[in-house]
């Protein structure tokens, strides 16, 4: 079981057999020997399919102010139709082992479709990821609290026998001062949280997308797998990782403000960090030791956090991040969460609070897939808006699109930056290369991709 854990699904012999076994299922609902199916059912089923995709992809564009890729419309398409194409095959159908076969071949063409999207976006990369392995061993609430004795992390010396991963917590975050109702968060606690002394360390808030979940960065991500490969280099030590719930629900979009629409931004510093000071072994006084990132509607939230809360998240992480939070246009956003007025929501604009304020104690990455059209201007406007405004910024592109190929690369390249920006010291044996060059006025500079050997093991390549 353990070998099939870490099998591709987004790449290698699988994704090519699901394919070829796909591609023979929709066939054999299209051929038959009735010309009727053949020259009515069949170009009609089409016709429905190619309104249906439109419909959709328009839906969640106007909605969600996201830009579905044709490749995705097209593979979607293709599950769909063959899902219709199987009622008139049932229907016409003789026996039950023909039936038998059309009920297995509409699944297969499902499949074929669930399996290309996935593919694209890399959700779930492995078969683990499919079946909900999060990389880690759990522990509870109450095996956290019993852990022992917590010192500064100055004082903390690791003990002989510390292990190598880390482990999962699963938590309700109350929103007790917001009233926001979030779904339960997951927490990445490193191996020296559970050595027989606990240091107190630094935490990085970390956000999904939209559509999305708060385990999606255990999934796609590969965040456990990230963040052991950093702390078995020193000394069992990185960052504790909230993935909190920015948005209450997977297809939720309240704009990570204090708005009509909730107040994320309230909950994502007030109640997040209570309750992690109760909770965890965090540290509690020093405002460099706490981070917030995110991809996607996450990275965007994470910039808008560092501008209006800059006291609270010095340290940022947008990894393809819009330029400000959207619902489709600036006209639905304002009129849905401030009622239309406009001033109320540009005083939360990140470009328009970095265009009047300075944050010279604040500091970021800005990183945005090679391919990834869609949001790559708003990162590099981003981007330049933050080191106008005295920000410390860097800037990189990675392989891949709005995807999590790119994500997953982009956390284990940022990595070693962040644990140094919040106080874990410098890397002792650094999985990358040089971050980036410093920036230089005009110029964006790129940073260095991770090299192979840092991605092999058990964090996946990305070519």
């Amino acid at each position: 079981m353990g070998d099939a854990v870490g099998l591709s699904i987004i790449g290698g012999w699988i994704p090519l057999t699901v394919t070829v076994l796909g591609v023979v299922a929709v066939l054999w609902l299209i051929l038959s020997p009735r010309k009727r199916h053949l020259f009515v059912v069949v170009p009609v089923t089409i016709a429905v399919t190619v309104v249906l995709a439109l419909l959709v992809r328009r839906f969640i564009e106007h909605s969600w102010g996201e830009s579905v890729p044709v490749a995705v419309c097209a593979w979607g398409a293709a599950g769909v139709l063959g899902l219709l194409l199987s009622v008139p095959r049932l229907v016409a159908g003789r026996g039950v082992v023909q039936r038998s076969v059309t009920v297995l071949a509409a699944v297969l063409a499902v499949v074929l479709g669930l399996s290309h999207v996935n593919t694209f976006y890399a959700w779930y990369p492995t078969v683990g990821a499919l079946i909900h392995d999060e990389g880690a061993p759990t522990v509870s609430v109450a095996q956290v609290a019993h852990h022992q004795r917590v010192v500064d992390l100055p004082e903390w010396r690791p003990s002989r026998d510390i292990g190598r991963h880390g482990r999962i917590l699963t938590a309700g975050i109350p929103g007790s001062v917001s009233g926001f109702r979030a779904r339960p968060a997951k927490v990445y606690l490193p191996p020296a949280v559970f050595d027989p002394v606990s240091p107190r360390l630094p935490v990085l808030v970390l956000l999904a997308g939209q559509p999305g979940s708060p385990e999606d960065w255990l999934f796609g991500g590969r965040l456990a797998a990230t963040m052991d490969s950093y702390a078995s280099a020193h000394d069992g030590l990185a960052p504790i990782v909230i993935l909190a719930d920015g948005t209450g629900s997977i297809f939720g979009n309240p704009l990570c403000l204090d708005s009509r629409l909730g107040r994320v931004a309230t909950y994502l510093t007030d109640d997040v960090a209570s309750w992690a000071r109760r909770t965890l072994p965090v540290a509690e006084t020093d405002r460099r030791a706490w981070a917030i990132g995110g991809l996607s509607y996450g990275g965007t939230c994470a910039l808008q956090l560092a501008t209006t809360r800059p006291g609270m998240y010095p340290t940022f992480l947008d990894l393809s991040g819009e330029a400000e939070p959207s619902l489709g246009s600036t006209k639905t956003t304002v009129d849905a969460a401030f009622g239309g007025d406009a001033a109320a929501f540009r005083a939360v604009t990140p470009l328009h609070l970095l265009a009047s304020r300075r944050y010279p104690d604040s500091a970021g990455a800005f990183v945005v897939g090679r391919g990834d059209r869609s949001t790559r201007p708003a990162v590099v406007t981003s981007y330049r808006a933050a080191r106008a405004a005295g920000m410390d910024v860097h800037y990189s592109e990675v392989p891949g699109g709005h995807t999590f190929t790119a994500w997953a690369v982009a956390l284990r390249q940022q990595t070693p930056w962040l644990a140094q920006r919040l106080g874990l010291g410098p890397p002792g044996q650094p999985t990358h290369g040089p971050l980036v060059r410093r920036n230089r006025p005009g110029r964006i500079e790129y940073g260095t991709l991770p090299n192979k050997e840092a991605l092999r093991g058990s964090a996946p390549s990305y070519g």
